[in-house]
């Protein structure tokens, strides 16, 4: 078992049925919220569910939950899970300090934790399953390079986006685009920085800084988003003040049916595309290893993670993100039934996919 055998038809799960039957316990699932990203209920919790049962999981010993954005819910329904019987806890909170105390609270109860999409801070070193982050990161700078070319922005004038800055993922993200790829072009005059917002993960909040940005720097032509859910309402706005297609470059990530919809229109240059169903098999597979008190293989566990908060090396799971465009998309998300055509194409959007041969 390798962090690369997972693919869309869930087939490599069922070669840990042995695994699942030597395993004592449940395995808790504790995702964070049902706003900063629609990936939560429509991929991670069903596919969560179809890599166990694949492994032969009995659905009685997996339990999938969402936080709903509280911290308390999410501390709640870690103890709850502990007390009825879980052996493994799969979490990903909002904060790294929640995550820290659940995981001490597991500690102290014989609880093993893995640490779901996200790196909680100051932790202790529980295993992390989640995609490279920087590379998500430098997917975003390079497709928004590329598309202000595409596009003949020629001196783009940049709002700089960022997501929660209490999400390591965010701190990544932004290291990704603008250190490793966008600072060059500021310190070189071929870009100008005119802002840069203090960074959340709900998308009205990144409307209203947006909105706020652009209306100081009414010179903005572009904008480096971190993800599809904030680019949304942001798009809405730009085209209620005459925006036209190709004009305004904007960036995503989590290729949401409302991202894919505004690339193939003409108002977002591309997103990141995390193919949620390997990660949600790597994080049961490792889930079912602990269960059954053995060490994962180091295919699995591919690589480490430095917590820059305590500089402990995380064993993880890193797997590879794709920049996905009007270009590719039939090959990938289409491909994979990430998102079906039939939505994606709906209503006026038939011409876009038409224009990109998407069916």
């Amino acid at each position: 078992m390798t962090a690369s055998s997972f693919d869309n038809t869930f087939s490599a799960m069922a070669g840990l049925a042995s695994l699942a039957k030597e395993g004592k316990g449940k395995i808790a699932v504790i995702l964070p919220d049902t706003t900063s990203s629609t990936r939560y209920v429509e991929f991670d919790a069903p596919y969560l569910k179809e890599a166990a049962a694949k492994a032969g999981l009995p659905a009685s010993d997996m339990i999938v939950q969402n936080a709903g954005g509280s911290d308390q819910t999410f501390t709640t329904d870690a103890q709850s899970d502990i007390t009825n019987g879980a052996s493994v806890l799969l979490i990903d909170p909002e904060d790294s300090g929640t995550g820290v105390a659940v995981e001490k609270y597991a500690a102290a109860h014989g609880v093993a934790v893995i640490d779901y999409d996200r790196l909680d801070l100051g932790g202790p070193a529980d295993p992390y399953v989640s995609f490279n982050n920087i590379r998500v990161g430098q997917l975003i700078g390079q497709g928004f390079v590329a598309c202000t070319a595409a596009w003949g922005v020629k001196h783009p004038n940049v709002i700089m986006m960022r997501g929660a800055p209490t999400d390591n993922n965010a701190t990544l993200f932004y290291d990704g685009y603008y250190n490793d790829v966008l600072a060059p072009y500021f310190k070189s005059g071929k870009y100008t920085l005119v802002a840069q917002t203090a960074g959340t993960w709900t998308p009205s909040d990144a409307q209203t800084e947006f909105e706020q940005a652009f209306t100081a720097h009414p010179n903005a032509n572009s904008a480096v988003i971190p993800n599809d859910e904030n680019g949304a309402p942001i798009i809405t706005y730009l085209k209620s003040h005459g925006v036209k297609p190709m004009t305004f470059p904007t960036t995503g990530q989590d290729a949401t049916l409302t991202g894919l919809q505004n690339i193939i229109s003409g108002y977002q240059c591309g997103t990141v595309y995390k193919p949620i169903y390997k990660e949600a098999q790597a994080a049961v597979a490792l889930a079912l290893y602990l269960r059954a008190g053995k060490t994962a293989p180091s295919g699995l566990l591919n690589g480490t993670t430095k917590d820059p908060m305590n500089g402990k090396e995380v064993p993880s799971v890193l797997l590879t993100p794709e920049w996905v465009t009007g270009k590719n998309m039939q090959a990938t998300v289409i491909a994979d039934k990430f998102v079906p055509a039939s939505q994606l194409c709906a209503g006026s959007y038939a011409t876009d996919c038409k224009k990109y041969g998407i069916s």
